[in-house]
C-alpha cells in the first residue's frame, strides 16, 4: 500500500478497488465493505498488529475494508465524512469500532445522544470490540471473571449506552513488551460474525433463513414457550405475519395461534397426545462429533454422546418445525434440573450433548442467518464461562459461534438482558410487559368494603352502626385478615358496648388493610407482540407514573397537587392512611379517585372507537384553549378532579404533571416492536435504549429498542443514598420497636441486579447506610471511595450486614461489591466499642474462632462463583426432586459461598464456612421488591435467595430470624413482614378471579401461569415456613373443588394441571398444608385421571 493517509474515500478507493483488489481477488463490485475505526495512538508508533490482522482476515474472506481514525477522542466526524460516497449513500455494510471507547469522547464525558443519532443515520450493525488494557493476556485467560472491572465500565457499558453490540476480545499485550498482539481465534470469530451481519444486509430476503428460538422451563410439554409476560404463540404468528409482508419465504406456515402451537408442539407421527414434542432433525452422533468441535468437552459431565437427554438412544434429536425459511425449534434445558446431585455442585455443569447439538444445527445444518430468541429468558447465556470477555472455550461463545443473534427481552428486566448481549453476543429488542392494573376485591373482601361504606354513613347511628362494625369484625375474621390486624376477639366482642372512637379505629386499620389490596398493581394477561395497549390499560400505566413526584424535571405528582387543595401534604395522608386512621384513609382513596378521573379524562380525548389510542391529540392545543379561556371553562382534566370533590384544585400547577403525562402517553402508545424485531434481521442499526420499570423511568418506552444498562460507576445516586437511609431508618425503627428497644445486630441482605438498575443503587446504598457508610463520588460524578460516617453523626450502633448477591448483580456491579467489601472492613477496623460497632464486635468474634485476621473475618459480601448463577433452590422446587429441607440449605450454603474479596479482586473465593459464621449471628433477613410487576410469587428468585431456614438452622439458639420486605413500588413506601407480603401477593393475584381470569383468558399460557404461582408459593413455605395454611386452603376451592374451573383447566393445558394437582399432594405430604382426608383424596383421583388423560388411555 502507498504510505500515506487519503484525505478522501474516493481517493482510497480509486486505489483499493483498481490496484489492491484484483491482488487479492476481492471482487470490488460484490464485496461486503466493512468499516473499521481505529485509534490514532497505535497508528502513530506502528504499534498495530492487531488491526493487519483483523483486516487481512477480512479481506481473505472476500470483503473490503475502509478504516478510519480521529485526532481526538470525537470518532462521529470521521463516520459521518468517510463511511459515505459523494452521494451520502453509505458505502459500510458492517461497522467495528476496535478502540473499545464510546464513539463520542472516549472514556472521560460521552455524548450518547450524538452518537446514537449518527449511527441510526449510517444505519448499520455497530460492534464494539474490547483490546485488553488493564490485564495482560495470561491474566484474562486464567481469571474466571474475565475482562477486568473498570475495562468493563468503560468500554463494555458506555459503548452500549451508544447502541453497541457484541463486546468481543480481540487484542491482548505482550508481557515483555507492552505491545499489542491479535488474539487468533477472537480475531477470527470477530471477521465471521461481522460479515455475517453484513450478509443480513445483502443477501435477498426470499432467500435468508431465521431460526426462532423458543424455550421451556422447566422442561415439560405444558410449558413449551416459556418467556416472562409474553404470549409467545400469539407473539411468533405476529412476526410470521411481518416476515411474510417483508418477503421472507414462510412457507406454509399457519396463521393461527393454536395451529403454530400444535405444529411444534405434537409430532403428528406419534399418537395425539404423546409427551414427545415434533422432531424436526435426527443428528446421528458421528455427525454430532464432526460437526461440534467441543463436543468431547462436554463428556466430561455427561459422558459420550448420545446421553439421554433430547436423544432416542442413538441419536440426537432437534426438536421443531419448519416453514419456508424459517425454523421454530425449542432450546433444550440445562439438563439438571430434576438431578439432587447436580444441583448441589458449586459450579454450574457445562451444557449436555442435546443442547449442543441444538446449535450445531441452527449454524450448520439449517445455516440459519440469524437466530430469533423468543422472549425472557432461555439458558444459553447462563451457561459456564466468563462473565464478560469471552474466550473460545467459554460455553455461551461456543454454542453462538458465529450466528448473529437477536434476542427479544422484557423491557423491565435489564440486567438479564444485558447478559444476554455480553456473554451470548445478542442484540436485544425490548418488549412491553402487559399493564398493570388494580387488583380490586372480590368475595368477603368486597362485601367488607361495602360495609365499610355503610358504616361511613350510619357512625352516628347507635342502633345501627354497632351492628355494622360488629359484621366487619366477624367478615374480616372471615377473610384471615386478623393475621394482618389486631382485631376484637370474634366470641366476646360486641361493638355496642365499645367507643365510637375504637369502633372507627377497628374499622379504619381494616378499611387500610383492603385498600391496600384493591390498590395493589397486577399485570394483567399477557403482551403479545407488536399489540400497543388499549386505551382503558394506557390509563393503568399512566395512574401509577402520575403518582410519583419527580423533583429532577419540577414535577409534582397528581396526588400532591390534590391533597394541597385541601391544605394537606399528601405525606401525611399516606403515614396516617398507613396507621389506619379512619378520614385519611378516605381521603387517601378519595384522592386516587380523583387522579384516576383526570387521567382518564386525558386518555379519553385520543381515543378512537375501537378503544385503542392512534393517536395523540395535544392537551394544550392553542385555538380551543384560546376561546375556552375567553369562557371561562376549565380544562377536561381539571373538571374531573373538581367533580370528584376537589373544587380547589389549581389548573395551572396541574399543568407540568399533565404535560408530561400527555408525553408518556405518546411513549406507550409507539409500537416498535416488529420493526426492532426487523431491523435486525435486515441489517440495520436498531436504536438504544434504557430499561427498567416504565412506570419510574418512562425513557424506556417506546419498547423495540436496544436495550441497554446504566454506567455502573455512577450508582449509588445521590438522590438514592437519600431515599436509602430514610429506608433504614423506617427499618430500624420498627425493629427497635418490636424489640424493647434493642437493635438488631446484624441483618441478611440480598442484592438484585435489576432492582439496582431500576432504582440507582437504592437497595446497594442500603446496605452502606446499615453499617454506617457513605459514598463519596468524585468531580464528574463516578462513585469509587467510602468515607466512614462518625458515630455522633450516626447517633446508633453500626449494624452488622450479610449480603448475598445475585449472580446477575456480580457480574454488572463488580466494582460496587467493591466498595461494599471496603466499606464494610473500614468499619470493622475503626477502633470504637463493640456495642456500638456489631461489625467489628462478630468480627472480632470469627477472627478469634476461626484463627484469621480481623480483615479476612469482615468478609460479609457473597455470591455465586464467576459463571454461575443463583442457588438452584427455585430449579429443585420447581422440578419436584429434593428429599428435604436440608437439601435446598446446603444448595444455598455451598452455590452462594463465595466471598469477594477487594484486596484480591478478579475472583470469588470459595468461603463456605465463613459465610456461615456470619449468618449464624443473623436476627433479621430482608429484600427489596422494586417494580410492580415482579412481585414475590411471580418468579423462583426471591425465594431462591431466602436465606430465613438457613439462618434458623445455623444459629445457636436456633431461633428463627425475623424476614422483612421493603416494598417501594408505590410513592407510599413501605416495610412489611414476609408473610404479610406472602398474604398479600396470594389474594391479589392466586385467589383473585381478576387475575385468574385474565390468564385463564390468554389459554395454554394462562394455566401454566396459574400453577406458576402456586408453585412459587409453596417455595415460601420450603425456604421460610411464611406461607398461611389459609393459602392453599383458598386455592384449592377455588381450583380444584369447583368442578367447572377443575374441568376448564384440564382442557386447557393438561400438563399444566397435573403440575398443580401436585403441588397441593406435595404442599400436604411435606407438612406445609394441613386439609380435610376428602381433599387429599380428590386430588390422587384426579392425579390418576389426568395421567390417562396425558397419556391418551
Amino acid at each position: 500500500a502507498p504510505s500515506i493517509v487519503f484525505e478522501n474515500n474516493q481517493k482510497y478507493f480509486e486505489w483499493y478497488n483498481n490496484e489492491f483488489c484484483p491482488d487479492a481477488g476481492i471482487d470490488p463490485k460484490t464485496a461486503p465493505t466493512i468499516g473499521l475505526v481505529l485509534q490514532k495512538s497505535h497508528i502513530n508508533t506502528k504499534d498495530d498488529t492487531h488491526y493487519v490482522s483483523l483486516i487481512s482476515e477480512l479481506e481473505s474472506r472476500g470483503a473490503r475494508v475502509v478504516s478510519i481514525y480521529s485526532g481526538g477522542l470525537d470518532f462521529s466526524g470521521p463516520v459521518e465524512e468517510y463511511f459515505y460516497d459523494a452521494n451520502g449513500k453509505a458505502i459500510v455494510d458492517t461497522v467495528i469500532n476496535l478502540t473499545g471507547f464510546a464513539l463520542v469522547g472516549g472514556p472521560a464525558s460521552q455524548d450518547h445522544a450524538k452518537a446514537a443519532k449518527v449511527l441510526k443515520k449510517l444505519n448499520r450493525p455497530y460492534m464494539c470490540a474490547v483490546p485488553l488494557v488493564f490485564q495482560s493476556f495470561e491474566e484474562w485467560q486464567a481469571s474466571e471473571l474475565g475482562l477486568h472491572p473498570i475495562q468493563v465500565a468503560l468500554q463494555v457499558s458506555l459503548p452500549e449506552i451508544d447502541g453497541a453490540i457484541e463486546p468481543i476480545i480481540y487484542a491482548g499485550r505482550e508481557g515483555a513488551t507492552g505491545r499489542s498482539v491479535p488474539l487468533a481465534d477472537r480475531v477470527n470469530l470477530l471477521a465471521d460474525r461481522a460479515m455475517k451481519w453484513a450478509t443480513l444486509r445483502s443477501k435477498p430476503k426470499v432467500d435468508k433463513k431465521i431460526a426462532i428460538t423458543i424455550f421451556s422451563f422447566p422442561p415439560d410439554k405444558g410449558n413449551v414457550g416459556t418467556a416472562a409476560y409474553l404470549d409467545v404463540f400469539d407473539s411468533i404468528k405476529a412476526v410470521l405475519g411481518q416476515l411474510k409482508k417483508e418477503g421472507y419465504d414462510v412457507g406454509d406456515a399457519p396463521d393461527s395461534k393454536e395451529a403454530i402451537m400444535a405444529s411444534v408442539l405434537d409430532d403428528p407421527e406419534a399418537k395425539i397426545s404423546s409427551p414427545d414434542l415434533n422432531v424436526a432433525y435426527r443428528m446421528t452422533t458421528d455427525e454430532y462429533y464432526e460437526k461440534t468441535p467441543y463436543a468431547t468437552d462436554l463428556e466430561e459431565n455427561w459422558g459420550p454422546a448420545p446421553g439421554n437427554l433430547n436423544s432416542d438412544g442413538q441419536n440426537l434429536l432437534v426438536y421443531g418445525k419448519q416453514f419456508g425459511n424459517v425454523f421454530i425449534g425449542v432450546q433444550p434445558s440445562f439438563g439438571y434440573e430434576g438431578d439432587p446431585m447436580r444441583l448441589l455442585f458449586a459450579k454450574s455443569a457445562s451444557p449436555h450433548h442435546g443442547f449442543a447439538a441444538y446449535y450445531t444445527y441452527l449454524e450448520k445444518i439449517f445455516q440459519a442467518d440469524a437466530v430469533l430468541h423468543f422472549g425472557t429468558h432461555g439458558s444459553l447465556e447462563f451457561m459456564p464461562g466468563k462473565q464478560v470477555g469471552m474466550s473460545g472455550t467459554c460455553y455461551p461463545d461456543r454454542l453462538i459461534n458465529s450466528l448473529p443473534s437477536a434476542y427479544l427481552y422484557a423491557a423491565n428486566n435489564p440486567s438479564e438482558a444485558t447478559i444476554a448481549k455480553r456473554r451470548s453476543y445478542s442484540a436485544t429488542v425490548s418488549y412491553l410487559t402487559p399493564p398493570a392494573e388494580n387488583a380490586g376485591l372480590y368475595k368477603g373482601l368486597k362485601e367488607l368494603k361495602e360495609l365499610i361504606s355503610s358504616y361511613q354513613g350510619l357512625r352516628e347511628n347507635e342502633g345501627r352502626g354497632p351492628a355494622i362494625v360488629n359484621s366487619i369484625v366477624s367478615t374480616s375474621y372471615t377473610c384471615n385478615l386478623d393475621k394482618d390486624i389486631d382485631l376484637p376477639d370474634l366470641e366476646t366482642y360486641d361493638a355496642k358496648d365499645d367507643t365510637a372512637e375504637r369502633r372507627d379505629d377497628i374499622v379504619g386499620k381494616v378499611y387500610a388493610q383492603i385498600m391496600q389490596i384493591e390498590s395493589r398493581l397486577l399485570p394483567c394477561g399477557l403482551h403479545t407482540v407488536g399489540v400497543p395497549p388499549t386505551a382503558e390499560e394506557a390509563i393503568a400505566t399512566l395512574v401509577n407514573i402520575a403518582q410519583l413526584d419527580r423533583p429532577e424535571d419540577k414535577i409534582e405528582g397528581l396526588p400532591r397537587v390534590i391533597a394541597s387543595s385541601v391544605g394537606r401534604d399528601i405525606n401525611d395522608v399516606y403515614r396516617n392512611n398507613n396507621a389506619g386512621v379512619l378520614k385519611d384513609v378516605e381521603l387517601s382513596e378519595k384522592i386516587t379517585m380523583a387522579s384516576r378521573e383526570a387521567v382518564r379524562a386525558l386518555v379519553m380525548q385520543s381515543t378512537d372507537s375501537s378503544g385503542r389510542v392512534k393517536e395523540v391529540k395535544s392537551a394544550f392545543d392553542e385555538m380551543g384553549a384560546f376561546f375556552g379561556n375567553m369562557l371561562g371553562q376549565k380544562k377536561p382534566w381539571t373538571k374531573a378532579i373538581v367533580e370528584a370533590g376537589f373544587p380547589g384544585v389549581e389548573e395551572e400547577r396541574l399543568a407540568p404533571v399533565i404535560a408530561y403525562l400527555e408525553f408518556c402517553l405518546k411513549q406507550v402508545v409507539a409500537n416498535n416492536e416488529l420493526p426492532g424485531i426487523m431491523e435486525l434481521l435486515n441489517g440495520e442499526f436498531l436504536m438504544p435504549a434504557p430499561g427498567g420499570d416504565p412506570i419510574r423511568n418512562p425513557d424506556v418506552l417506546p419498547t423495540g429498542r436496544n436495550m441497554h444498562a446504566l454506567d455502573p460507576s455512577a450508582i449509588p445516586t445521590t438522590a438514592a443514598v437519600e431515599i436509602s437511609e430514610q429506608v433504614v431508618e423506617k427499618l430500624l425503627e420498627k425493629l427497635a420497636q418490636e424489640n424493647d428497644g434493642a437493635f438488631p445486630e446484624s441483618i441478611a441482605f440480598t442484592l438484585w441486579g435489576t432492582d439496582n438498575i431500576k432504582t440507582y443503587g437504592e437497595s446497594l446504598a442500603q446496605v452502606l447506610a446499615l453499617v454506617g457508610v457513605r459514598p463519596v463520588a468524585d468531580s464528574i460524578g463516578r462513585v469509587n471511595k467510602v468515607e466512614l460516617i462518625p458515630l455522633e453523626e450516626l447517633g446508633r450502633p453500626r449494624i452488622d450486614v450479610v449480603v448475598s448477591c445475585s449472580g446477575v448483580f456480580r457480574d454488572l456491579f463488580i466494582n460496587q461489591m467493591n466498595l461494599l467489601d471496603r466499606g464494610i472492613k473500614m468499619a470493622a477496623e475503626a477502633d470504637e466499642p463493640p456495642e456500638m460497632n456489631f461489625v467489628r464486635k462478630h468480627a472480632m468474634e470469627q477472627a478469634e474462632e476461626m484463627g484469621v485476621s480481623l480483615r479476612d473475618a469482615a468478609a460479609r459480601v457473597f455470591s455465586n462463583s464467576a459463571g454461575s448463577y443463583s442457588a438452584n433452590v427455585g430449579l429443585a422446587i420447581e422440578n419436584g426432586g429434593w428429599e428435604d429441607e436440608s437439601q435446598l440449605q446446603e444448595q444455598f450454603l455451598t452455590r452462594k459461598g463465595f466471598a469477594f474479596n477487594a484486596d484480591k479482586p478478579g475472583m470469588m473465593e470459595q468461603q463456605a464456612d465463613l459465610f456461615k459464621s456470619a449468618l449464624s449471628k443473623v436476627d433479621v433477613t430482608f429484600q427489596n421488591l422494586d417494580s410492580s410487576e415482579i412481585s414475590i410469587t411471580d418468579v423462583s428468585h426471591y425465594y431462591d435467595s431466602d436465606p430465613t431456614k438457613v439462618v434458623q438452622g445455623l444459629r445457636n439458639d436456633g431461633k428463627k430470624p425475623m424476614s422483612l420486605m421493603a416494598d417501594t413500588t408505590t410513592a407510599n413506601a413501605q416495610v412489611r413482614t414476609l408473610s404479610e407480603t406472602v398474604r398479600l401477593d396470594a389474594r391479589t393475584k392466586l385467589l383473585n378471579p381478576k387475575f385468574y381470569e385474565g390468564m385463564l383468558s390468554t389459554g395454554y399460557e394462562g394455566v401454566r401461569e396459574i400453577q406458576k404461582r402456586l408453585r412459587n408459593t409453596m417455595g415460601w413455605s420450603a425456604t421460610a415456613g411464611e406461607v398461611d395454611n389459609f393459602v392453599f386452603e383458598d386455592a384449592n376451592s377455588v381450583f380444584i373443588e369447583d368442578a367447572e374451573m377443575q374441568q376448564r383447566l384440564l382442557d386447557t393445558n393438561p400438563n399444566a394441571f397435573r403440575d398443580m394437582v401436585t403441588t397441593f399432594l406435595e404442599a400436604n405430604g411435606r407438612g406445609y398444608w394441613e386439609t380435610s382426608e376428602e381433599n387429599i383424596e380428590r386430588l390422587q383421583e384426579l392425579y390418576a385421571e389426568v395421567e390417562d388423560r396425558i397419556e391418551g388411555v
